[in-house]
């Protein structure tokens, strides 16, 4: 062998796969942010300056939480510009009301990134999905203000300045039932109160074909999730249509949607294999309609998520492929 510096004279030794595919840690994460684009956009839409100042403070905390832990606290290298802190931030803003305060941001980005995240040792290595888990932590602690939804600013200049507030679409159905809820277009385009990121589902899809056309997801996840949400409250709905509101409404209000393309295709916390994601995607839109319609919490889709993220292992070894060569059939 040359003692040259080429690189082709360099044995290198490494785990499979050994075929690398284009994407990235990084491409990976800033192509997610660049998918959550169109959300942020309508969030800027519906709830002005206060969507904005949400959103850079949540970046701004996540992005800061996760650097002075590795910096001070474990003493690694500093990954936290890396695009999964500012995932984490972004998916954090659009899980609150705009009108939160500051300090309330900042405790739930640091319980998403310290405890949910680095905790458990970092990306790749937490078992739940951090900006859920401070969103359940946020919601916890602080109810009153995480369920004060202020009113998109078209329905601010149409109703008047002291409409500042308002119940969200699956606030108004546990109220009301079926009868006074918002029309599908408005559903569709953003217009009800709700947290600044899933409330226009027209904005979250089209940031999910931008993952699929980039091949960050697959369509097993959000396609199953959203199916499996609408056949449970659609037989709910054939039953009792008086009392149970339709499909289409499910898959459209509160955070489905928000949830089904963005959070519960991470990575990280959804299995491995096609089976796996199946049966994932499956249980949690199901155990969404089971928490929406029957819970005293109206919206259950970021609960159904953590609950299935922590069946995951079990999902993994149940629907592990079989090693090649494990059965050979000679005839």
């Amino acid at each position: 062998m040359s003692s040259g510096n080429s690189s082709a004279n360099r044995l290198v030794v490494s785990l499979s796969p050994h075929q690398k595919g284009e994407l990235d840690v990084e491409k990976i994460m800033w192509g997610v942010v660049i998918a959550l684009a169109p959300a942020f956009g309508a969030s800027i839409i519906f709830y002005g300056l206060h969507a904005i100042r949400v959103v850079i403070l949540s970046l701004i905390f996540c992005i800061g939480s996760e650097y002075l832990i590795q910096k001070f606290i474990l003493k690694q290298k500093v990954t936290a510009f890396d695009g999964s802190a500012a995932i984490t931030g972004l998916l954090l803003a659009f899980n609150v009301p705009s009108g939160i305060p500051w300090w309330q941001l900042l405790t739930g980005s640091v319980v998403a990134v310290g405890v949910a995240k680095m905790a458990f040792g970092g990306l790749g290595k937490n078992p739940f999905n951090p900006a859920l888990v401070g969103r359940a932590f946020m919601l916890a602690s602080f109810p009153i203000e995480m369920t004060t939804w202020p009113v998109p600013l078209q329905k601010v200049w149409t109703l008047g300045a002291d409409a500042v507030t308002s119940a969200t679409p699956l606030g108004i159905l546990a109220e009301k039932g079926p009868v006074e809820l918002p029309g599908y277009l408005d559903l569709f385009l953003g217009k009800t109160g709700g947290c600044i990121g899933e409330v226009s589902a027209l904005a979250i899809i089209i940031g999910g074909i931008f993952l699929l056309y980039k091949k960050i997801i697959t369509w097993h996840i959000p396609v199953f999730y959203l199916l499996s949400l609408a056949g449970f409250s659609g037989v709910l709905w054939l039953i009792d249509s008086s009392k149970y509101a339709d499909p289409l409404f499910h898959i459209l209000a509160g955070g489905a949607m928000l949830g089904a393309w963005f959070m519960a295709t991470d990575m990280v916390t959804s299995p491995m294999s096609v089976k796996g994601q199946i049966i994932f995607a499956a249980a949690g839109g199901i155990l969404c309609g089971a928490i929406r319609i029957f819970g005293s919490y109206p919206e259950g889709c970021s609960y159904s998520i953590l609950i299935m993220n922590a069946f995951v292992p079990l999902i993994d070894k149940y629907a592990k492929p079989k090693r090649f060569g494990k059965e050979v059939n000679y005839g």
